[in-house]
């Protein structure tokens, strides 16, 4: 993505490195993707699907893929410039706190409501309904991160557009979520591969951070579908800017570690460059929380909340501000496309 201020460059929070690849071990085999096609359209903005895994075998590959071994070599940062070198994030730097907190702050028995990055311990539905999500993207592994939403065929994952496609680039491989991650990849909830991915087509098309959002619907392992076992956060459209509003993740780059998951909580501002639609909020979580919910309405006791926008990109002078889309219209359509699938 490109801004056109100087200096102001956003960089997708896409964290991770491929391990086996850097070592010399080919990954597992991965079948091309299908070119992308339009197929919903709603107020002039189309929603562009791609057929991930659909098959039970191709689910069992999936999972297959990801070894603890591969998860594990997908979370350091160290090496992002030599893996994106000519891709992904060819020439971004990926954000990283250069002020103020040196470490993440440990978790307090009561949630704060104003916080730039703390863990969160007090359990409740989001600790359940947001997870981590690994992806295979021009042969490298990343980590991302997601929430489960109130959808009608009760799969559906709401997460950041690059964390489903490459802008205008390739669709992510071996795309699966895992539920309420916990430390040393435990998977408490089970894992599920992604069945069908959709993105709004000015993502597809150019990469545009306005649209920087991805719903994917996953596969219902064992007839187990995600939102029976875990359930779900309500998401809302088309919400008066501003407020308050807590963010959640998994941040991968130091100082995090991708084992925990972190919390923002603040007010909401508008992006004070005028380069996107997007609202910022004060937070310092790193590469890897990318696609992480933010909740609006949240209430800390029980950890439910609406979910209108999620964390997408920090500008390079300023990585202190993590900036989110604003769910519209292109969003509402997006998400009536994937509860459908």
């Amino acid at each position: 993505m490109t801004m056109s201020t100087p200096l102001l460059a956003a960089a997708p929070l896409l964290a991770g490195l491929i391990g086996p690849a850097l070592i010399g071990a080919a990954p597992g085999a991965q079948q091309a993707p299908p070119a992308f096609t339009p197929v919903h359209t709603a107020k002039r903005t189309r929603i562009v699907e791609h057929v991930a895994a659909r098959s039970a075998a191709d689910q069992r590959r999936v999972l297959g893929y990801w070894t603890p071994e591969r998860m594990a070599k997908a979370l350091p940062i160290d090496l992002l410039d030599v893996v994106t070198k000519g891709g992904l994030l060819s020439g971004l730097a990926a954000p990283r706190s250069t002020g103020g907190q040196t470490a993440p702050q440990r978790g307090h028995g009561k949630p704060q409501t104003s916080t730039i990055g703390s863990r969160w311990v007090t359990g409740g539905l989001v600790a359940k309904t947001t997870g981590r999500v690994f992806l295979t993207l021009d042969g490298a592994d990343f980590v991302c991160s997601a929430s489960t939403v109130k959808s009608r065929n009760r799969d559906v994952v709401v997460t950041a557009g690059h964390c489903v496609k490459d802008g205008a680039g390739e669709w992510a491989a071996n795309w699966t979520f895992i539920p309420g991650y916990e430390t040393g990849g435990r998977q408490p909830f089970g894992q599920y591969p992604a069945r069908r991915m959709f993105v709004a087509e000015p993502w597809s098309r150019s990469g545009d951070d306005n649209h920087d959002v991805g719903m994917v619907a996953l596969a219902a392992p064992r007839g187990r579908h995600v939102a029976d076992i875990v359930g779900t956060q309500e998401i809302a459209f088309n919400r008066p800017r501003g407020g308050h509003a807590f963010g959640f993740g998994y941040p991968a780059d130091p100082p995090y570690d991708g084992d925990h998951l972190v919390y923002c909580a603040g007010r909401l501002k508008d992006d004070p460059y005028t380069q996107t639609r997007d609202q910022g909020l004060g937070c310092d979580m790193t590469a890897g929380s990318s696609g992480g919910p933010w909740m609006t309405s949240f209430d800390a006791g029980t950890g439910r909340g609406t979910i209108t926008s999620l964390s997408s990109f920090k500008y390079s002078d300023d990585q202190h501000t993590m900036y989110g889309p604003y769910f519209g219209d292109a969003a509402k359509a997006l998400f009536a496309t994937a509860e459908r699938a």
